[in-house]
Formats: structure tokens, C-alpha cells, sequence
């Protein structure tokens, strides 16, 4: 595979080795044990967590202490990663950046706002339950065209989303930490947060997990939106109080959601998985092939450029000025 041999290729840069341990508790030790002095560089991926835990605390220090001075993150969000800690400790990081995946989240999101806007998924149930379109039939849904859609989070999975969107005949609004450039916004129109959850008739997570973000979306938020409107969350989780969204849903002040993310996956709170309402994925925006391995490259590529050039391609936003400190 591609991505296998590009990985195999830094071993001519230096040595590649895997940690022997299966859960937290003993990469701590490992860390400590001195099996891994002299790293450099460290390719981790989403799912190491259950290996490695959240790299925070006496992680990140074992980790510094180690030698470590580079930490290559596959994927969007690194809410897995203490970067403030890192970053004290001198530990650059990168995450994979938005051309390698926004285009498979955006998919996704979209796939999920027809979904939810069509109101598809109880005729999906009763379909497969050999009813077909249920006793009595799923109400109607509704078509996107001269639709407001309200992004949070215009970024690149923000920004792929709007252009798909508006073929639709979608209207787009955007929220963001900053208000982008003409060529950026393509017609879309910057809001503040109150005034986009007033205005839209679907509202798109699409924003970082940190502490800024965690639990942005709650029961306030929920009651500022139009009565019925529509929620897709492909970002994290925990961006959004998953129990003010049930309560939301069961009040109709939500109609329907679709969700490709969740708080404590893989556990999905019971509200949504008893709403026939809510169309629900296991986190798969970038479950495709063709994503996967651009992901892989991508941050190979950052692990290669910390090695050979002191800089990683693509450094956190918090990070941002830092990538040259270190060199």
C-alpha cells in the first residue's frame, strides 16, 4: 500500500519502533522505563488512545523527557492531545490538515443533512422492519433549496460543505473565530453565534473540541434556534450537551439531527438511539479508502519533515508560531 511504504521509507531517516504496550497504564511505564529515549518524532493515529491514553500530564512529560520533540497527529481534531502541556514542554504538533479530509467529512455532513432534512430515516426503520413507510407513513421532510444553512466552524470541512451545499440552493451563513477573506466566504455571510442559531434551518457543527468549544451547544443554544430546526454534528461530541439535544428533540423544538459524533464513543446516549428521528453514524466522516490514505501520507509526510527539516507541514493552530522555535 502507498501509505505503507511511504512508512517504511523514513526508516532511511531513522529508526521506527512500536510500543509493546496495549493500554495506558503500561505506556506509562513504558515511557518511563526508557524504551523510547532518544525519539524524535511520534506518528500517532484516533484510535492509539486505548493504547496510549490522552496524551496529557505525566504522558507529555515521560514523553519530553524522552526526547520527544515532534507529535504527528492523524486526523482533523486533536482534542486527544494536551497542547497546552506540549507546548510547555516544547512538543510541536501536528494534526492532519483539512485537504486531506475535508472533502470525505463534507459528504458526510451532507449526507446526513438530507437525511435529516427529508426526514429519511423512519421509513429507513419500517422499511427493514417490512412495514415500508410506516403505520402511518414518516411526515413529510423538507427540500434544502431556499434553505438557510448556518455553518460553526468555516474551516476547510466548513468551507467544502458550504460550496456543496449552495448546488443545492442553500442559503449559507457561517460562524468562525475570525471573519474570512471575500475569496474565502464565496457568498457566504458571517454572523455572530445568537444571530446564526436565530436565522438558520440547519445548523452544521463543524468546530474544533477544546476548551473554549466543549459544550458550546446547549440547552440555551437549542432554544435560540428556529422552532424545528435541523442539527448535523460532524465535528466532536463534545461540542454539544447531548442530553439538552434529547430534551430538544423530544420537545420539538429540534425535528431531527444526524450525528456521525458522540461524547463517550462508543456509547451513544439512549435518547438518540431510541429517536427514530435522529439518523446516526459510527463515526465514519473519513471512512473511505481513498481519505484514509491521503490522511496516512499526509502525516507521514509531517513526521518526515520534522526529521529532515526541524518543521512540521501542517502545526496546530495554537502552535502556529512556535514551528520555528525549535530548530
Amino acid at each position: 500500500a502507498p501509505a505503507q511504504f511511504a512508512y517504511n521509507s523514513l526508516s532511511s531517516l531513522a529508526d521506527l519502533i512500536t510500543p509493546k504496550s496495549s493500554n495506558p497504564a503500561d505506556f506509562l511505564e513504558e515511557c518511563r522505563s526508557g524504551a523510547f529515549n532518544g525519539t524524535k518524532a511520534v506518528y500517532r493515529t484516533f484510535h492509539s488512545v486505548s493504547i496510549t491514553g490522552r496524551i496529557d500530564g505525566e504522558v507529555v512529560e515521560a514523553l519530553a523527557e524522552a526526547g520527544v520533540r515532534f507529535i504527528a497527529h492523524n486526523g482533523a481534531g486533536y482534542d486527544q492531545i494536551d497542547i497546552p502541556a506540549c507546548t510547555t514542554h516544547k512538543i510541536h504538533v501536528s494534526n492532519t490538515a483539512p485537504p486531506a479530509l475535508s472533502a470525505a467529512t463534507a459528504d458526510t455532513a451532507l449526507f446526513l443533512l438530507l437525511g435529516a432534512l427529508r426526514n429519511f430515516n423512519p421509513s429507513l426503520l419500517s422499511l427493514r422492519s417490512g412495514h415500508w413507510r410506516g403505520t402511518p407513513p414518516a411526515a413529510l421532510g423538507h427540500d434544502p433549496s431556499n434553505k438557510t444553512l448556518g455553518i460553526l466552524g468555516m474551516g476547510g470541512i466548513g468551507r467544502n460543505l458550504a460550496s456543496k451545499a449552495a448546488a443545492l440552493g442553500m442559503s449559507i451563513i457561517y460562524h468562525n473565530r475570525r471573519k474570512l477573506s471575500a475569496e474565502e466566504e464565496r457568498g457566504a455571510c458571517y454572523m455572530g453565534l445568537e444571530e446564526l442559531l436565530n436565522e438558520s434551518d440547519v445548523v452544521s457543527l463543524n468546530l474544533p473540541l477544546n476548551e473554549k468549544t466543549k459544550g458550546m451547544i446547549g440547552k440555551r443554544e437549542f432554544g435560540m434556534m428556529k422552532k424545528g430546526a435541523v442539527l448535523v454534528n460532524t465535528a466532536r461530541g463534545g461540542v454539544m450537551d447531548e442530553a439538552a439535544l434529547v430534551e430538544a428533540l423530544d420537545q420539538g423544538q429540534i425535528s431531527s439531527c444526524g450525528l456521525d459524533v458522540y461524547v463517550n464513543e462508543p456509547e451513544i446516549h439512549p435518547g438518540l438511539v431510541g429517536n427514530p428521528k435522529v439518523m446516526l453514524l459510527p463515526h465514519m466522516g473519513t471512512w473511505t479508502e481513498e481519505t484514509q490514505t491521503e490522511m496516512e501520507l499526509w502525516n507521514i509526510g509531517n513526521v518526515r519533515s520534522a526529521l529532515e527539516t526541524g518543521r512540521l507541514k501542517s502545526p496546530v493552530a495554537e502552535q502556529a508560531d512556535m514551528n520555528d522555535e525549535l530548530r
